[in-house]
């Protein structure tokens, strides 16, 4: 057991609020415990002398109690919550409500409470929670109108009422669970901890979730990672809109919406997102109680044409695909079929199939070595007995020990089947598609488990010379950067265009001349984002035209924004761009999980196309090289249609060295380098962008 194994196992739970007054949630919670709790359970309520004929106590320090249940008015919640602090009680759930959500008032008394858990170590739920569950100890400490069935997922819900309605439908479903927790305003204990104490639980299979938010993005992923090499955390993560969005300067700003930093995050964290309540417990059902699958490969067994394609469809949307049969196999599989049945993937055994051939199917597909798992897939006929078919299913999948969805089609008939497969841990399904999503995330954990997290490689740079350029912000009303801080990139190894920034057209001339061939040349203005739209920037400009080339950008840029500050402009090497690839590398600061790092196609194209992909930084090595693979003009990286590859190793490096630049320098709020060239001799920044905050320096 884990560091919080007390809370869900206490012998002794004091309610402090305990009340018999109808309605009152003290009444509630008290009911619920005397339900089913082993333990004992003592009221506290100065204002009565018994509450359901046991006597009460005056305050929490008299009860000698391992599991405080708070629920009085805020006003004097803290109040009794330092009471049992001083009293020795390590383990509080604080249902009040008027708190941190209810505004100023209310997050100046949430303050309180944490530095009061704080000072006596206490492990606090809530506040403004419907309570603990945990079935091994019978203890229902909510005051929700459901217990749950015993079972070994345990479930965490940042909403209470979820929690509620989830039961209410588990129940009915036969769904059980080991423990289950309303987060509330997570003031002290959050998803987090909960994900380690489970991750601890031997009695815990699966962990679910549904979240609204995650407080500290950085320590779910250190956290989860750990877990998840070994016990599956699924979660609904809802906000998948960013309606609230504040506005952007950057390209990666633009793009980077908070959604995207929670897929990363929960990506490297090895949860799997689910979209859907009904995604929630089709994976965490089957991920409870069926093997992990040795490949991706999927035989459907049918007795129906329709939903077998139906099946397929689903699978070629999954990360899955359809099996292809050994030689041995299709031989097996013509002897045992009628010649009107289809022997290959999916295998049609025909309608008037009978419960031995459907029987003699399915075992042949799962001896198969390129079968990973299978699809039972029935529609119901007068010559197949269902309940014969479920135990015949439960049998061979214990045979094999591969992975079985079962889609009996039906209504009030497949029901006992459906229990059969249930009580062995093979999940039922009427639609296909949730077969092979169940199926899916058997496949996503098994590359969860089979994952090796490396540590960010740390390259040797010149902090001292980026806090130089970043400081230069500070007294500045516009705090952003542009080509003017090209030395950050250089500070950190990332390869810049030979080049200075000028501010007088002899000066240009004398840059341009010190570099072979022609030049570019751009206005240098933290106001003016888009050069190439207002023709603030020039492409191969010959030495004899660099004095006439800078008059023209001063001049564009003052005729465009008269108010704008203008630097200068910068003089800079030409990159061949016929035989590299324009890519941008860029970083948006999530508020949860901190920089959030972006590649993809670069350019003009970037928030036109949008063939982006996301890590949370730091990121090693492999997670790096894992984007450049991701987009979809991959191939161009990788010399599609003859093209000579490109340094990816190069574009590796970059993105990794960006990382650590955004770690090492919180005040970086959002940077672009756009476009970043990648040729096969290298790669170079030849632009960049960022916005910076000074109160972080």
């Amino acid at each position: 057991m884990g560091e919080l194994s007390a809370l869900f196992s206490p012998e002794r739970i004091a309610v402090v609020g305990a009340t018999e007054r109808a309605g009152s949630v003290g009444r509630a919670i008290m009911e619920n415990l005397l339900d089913s709790f082993a333990g004992e359970v003592v009221p506290v309520n100065p204002s009565h002398e018994e509450v359901f004929g046991i006597p009460t106590l005056d305050d929490v320090a008299a009860a000698d109690a391992d599991l405080a249940v708070v629920v009085v008015p805020p006003q004097i919640a803290v109040d009794v919550v330092r009471e049992a602090g001083e009293a020795g009680v390590r383990n509080v759930v604080v249902i009040t409500a008027g708190f941190g959500e209810t505004g100023s008032e209310g997050a100046a008394r949430e303050q309180d409470l944490i530095e009061v858990a704080q000072t006596y170590d206490i492990d606090l739920v809530g506040p403004n929670s419907l309570g603990i569950m945990s079935t091994p100890v019978g203890m229902n400490a909510t005051f929700g109108p459901e217990n749950a069935t015993e079972g070994r997922m345990s479930f965490m819900s940042q909403s209470g009422a979820f929690i509620t309605a989830v039961l209410d439908w588990a129940n009915d479903q036969g769904i059980g669970f080991k423990d289950v927790v309303s987060l509330g305003n997570k003031a002290v204990l959050d998803e987090s901890d909960f994900v380690r104490e489970w991750g601890d639980d031997d009695d815990t299979d699966v962990i679910i979730g549904y979240l609204e938010g995650i407080d500290d993005g950085q320590a779910f992923i250190e956290t989860a990672r750990e877990v998840t090499a070994e016990t599956p955390v699924v979660l609904v993560k809802s906000g998948r809109t960013d309606a609230g969005a504040q506005a952007a300067s950057s390209h990666t700003g633009t793009i980077a919406g908070s959604d995207q930093a929670y897929e990363a995050g929960l990506e490297q964290a090895g949860v799997i997102r689910a979209a859907s309540v009904q995604e929630l417990f089709d994976a965490a059902r089957v991920l409870e109680s069926q093997p992990l699958p040795e490949s991706d490969g999927v035989a459907v067994i049918t007795n129906a044409g329709g939903p077998g394609v139906m099946s397929t469809d689903a699978i070629g949307d999954s990360r899955l695909s359809m099996a292809s049969f050994t030689d041995s196999t299709l031989d097996a599989f013509s002897e045992a079929l009628p010649a009107e049945g289809n022997i290959y993937n999916p295998v049609d055994i025909v309608g008037d199939a009978d419960n031995e051939r459907f029987r003699d199917a399915l075992d042949v597909a799962l001896g198969d070595a390129n079968v990973g798992s299978v699809i039972v897939l029935s529609c119901p006929t007068a010559v197949l007995d269902y309940q014969q078919l479920a135990a015949d299913t439960v049998e061979l999948q214990a045979k094999h020990d591969k992975p079985v969805a079962a889609c009996f089609m039906g209504g009030a008939r497949v029901e006992p089947a459906a229990e059969t497969l249930a009580d062995a841990g093979i999940p039922n399904y009427f639609d296909p598609a949730r077969a092979v999503q169940g199926l899916d995330a058997l496949s996503r954990f098994r590359d969860i488990t089979e994952r090796e997290y490396q540590a960010p490689t740390t390259f040797d740079v010149d902090r001292e010379r980026a806090r130089e350029i970043l400081t230069s912000v500070e007294g500045r009303a516009d705090t952003r950067l542009g080509v003017e801080a090209m030395g950050l990139l250089d500070a950190y190894g990332i390869e810049t265009p030979a080049g200075d920034i000028v501010d007088a057209p002899a000066d240009a001339l004398e840059v341009a001349e010190s570099i072979d061939g022609d030049v570019v040349m751009k206005i240098v203005s933290p106001d003016i984002l888009h050069k190439s739209d207002i023709g603030g920037v020039k492409v191969g400009v010959p030495n004899e035209d660099v004095y006439d080339a800078y008059e023209d950008l001063i001049s564009r840029a003052r005729n465009y924004q008269p108010d704008a500050t203008i630097i200068g402009v910068q003089v800079q090497e030409m990159v061949d761009l016929d035989d590299g690839v324009e890519t941008i590398v860029g970083m948006n600061r999530d508020p949860q999980f901190g920089p959030l790092l972006l590649f993809g196609l670069g350019g003009i194209f970037v928030e036109t196309l949008e063939d982006t992909t996301f890590r949370v930084a730091p990121v090693s090595e492999p997670e790096a090289e894992a984007m450049t693979r991701e987009i979809d003009a991959a191939p161009l990286l990788r010399g599609a249609r003859g093209r000579e590859p490109a340094d990816v190793a190069g574009v590796v490096e970059t993105i990794q060295r960006l990382s650590q630049l955004v770690t090492d320098f919180p005040a970086i709020l959002e940077l672009d380098i756009n476009p970043l060239v990648a040729t096969p001799d290298g790669v170079e920044a030849v632009d960049v962008r960022l916005t910076v905050d000074p109160d972080q320096l």
